[in-house]
């Protein structure tokens, strides 16, 4: 409970400071934009009070581990799984100061992360964000959720195995996140590595779990051409950012 309450604290003083700037006409950047702001802090809100039933299904969950990728992808179709907050903003941020073309997300789920990529991309004014998710409810969910928002024109949703469907994307990727399946993120990043540009970003969230060390250890060896640091994003987890150094 307390750290459902934390976060709850943490996203609703996030969504309020953008609320207040739009409503006194202090509108920055699409973040603050109320369609924006006001999806944010239902999702937020709503991510929060799942906490609970998360807890009361782990023994389901861990039972999970076995299961396939779209096995469990549909057994969490109602769940958010969200980023925090403070690293929503910092994807706004990276995504601002880059100025990539495309950015590909592997893992949308309901959306709050595409949403922060999207309205980096809107303020920029150039780019697009294209992202992936295995449930067809969460497609269908985030998808209506774009259009309120009024960045759907921005986000190509591409639906089913993410190793299938990134093979088309366009080239150069200059801003990856990676957010799904943690066992896949080594073969998404090898998919996408002829793509990557030379300066690319790839943030890769939730790499405490053990599932990530394969990817890790890519790219934490620098003959495999990046730079990559590690930092708390919130308690017990971390997240990783790497550059990569050639094409």
């Amino acid at each position: 409970m307390e750290l459902a309450r934390r976060f709850l604290d943490v996203a609703s003083r996030y969504v309020a400071i953008y609320r207040n700037a739009a409503i006194f006409g202090g509108v920055t950047n699409t973040l603050q934009d109320p369609r924006v702001a006001s999806a944010l802090d239902r999702m937020y809100r709503e991510s929060t009070e799942q906490f609970a039933q998360l807890r009361e299904r782990a023994g389901d969950f861990e039972r999970l581990a076995s299961a396939s990728a779209q096995e469990r992808a549909d057994a969490l179709s109602d769940f958010y799984l969200p980023v925090t907050p403070e690293s929503g903003r910092l994807l706004y941020a990276l995504v601002r100061s880059t100025r990539p073309s495309i950015v590909v997300e592997f893992g949308m789920s309901l959306g709050i992360s595409a949403i922060h990529l999207a309205s980096a991309v809107r303020d920029n004014g150039t780019g697009r964000v294209v992202t992936t998710e295995l449930s067809a409810s969460k497609v269908a969910t985030a998808t209506r959720t774009f259009i309120d928002t009024g960045l759907d024109d921005l986000i190509t949703v591409l639906e089913g195995d993410a190793l299938s469907t990134l093979v088309a994307v366009d080239s150069p990727i200059q801003f990856v996140l990676l957010d799904g399946w943690k066992e896949l993120y080594l073969p998404v990043t090898k998919l996408l590595e002829p793509k990557l540009s030379a300066g690319a970003l790839i943030v890769a969230d939730n790499t405490s779990m053990d599932d990530t060390k394969p990817y890790l250890e890519h790219v934490r060896d620098p003959g495999n051409g990046y730079v990559s640091v590690s930092f708390p994003v919130r308690e017990g987890d971390s997240m990783e950012i790497s550059c990569r150094t050639i094409t």
